[in-house]
């Protein structure tokens, strides 16, 4: 048996790929997981959220004074109790059809197989049921015939 240079030390040899044969290439726990990610993040990416130029002009600071605000400060708040300008009835009964048809193009619908299969349950359940009901009712027909003698 030879032995090399790299197992007398103690050492592991290493595969093909530069990794110890024990090391697993992947992290194991959440831990390790999560720490893995944020070593692979840019460094950039903290110095950027502080820089205001990156933020979206619809976003502000909390203590910040737009020329928004500013200008609306001057005007008086808008009632509540304005409706809205109602449409025609034709617009809203288009709306209407319009709507419909956008649910209709949701829906998935049963091909034929599914559909008579869907057919037989229903009405082998509702024939269970009306033989149910039509025999509870002769039951109770004879007991009450049988207690009121009639």
């Amino acid at each position: 048996m030879v032995v090399s240079d790299s197992d007398a030390s103690g050492e592991k040899a290493q595969d093909g790929a530069g990794r110890k044969p024990d090391e697993q290439s992947r992290p194991v726990t959440a831990a390790a997981r999560r720490e893995r990610r944020a070593s692979a993040r840019p460094s950039g990416k903290a110095d950027a959220k502080s820089d205001d130029k990156t933020r979206p002009a619809g976003k502000a600071k909390a203590g910040d004074k737009t020329e928004k605000t500013k200008d609306a400060k001057g005007t008086a708040t808008p009632k509540r109790d304005r409706k809205p300008k109602q449409a025609s009835i034709f617009a809203r009964l288009m709306r209407f059809i319009r709507e419909v048809w956008a649910e209709l193009r949701k829906v998935i619908w049963p091909n034929r197989k599914q559909m008579v299969t869907y057919t037989a349950v229903v009405l082998v359940f509702v024939v269970f049921m009306v033989a149910l009901v039509s025999g509870l009712d002769l039951a109770f027909k004879e007991v009450v015939g049988a207690v009121f003698g009639s």
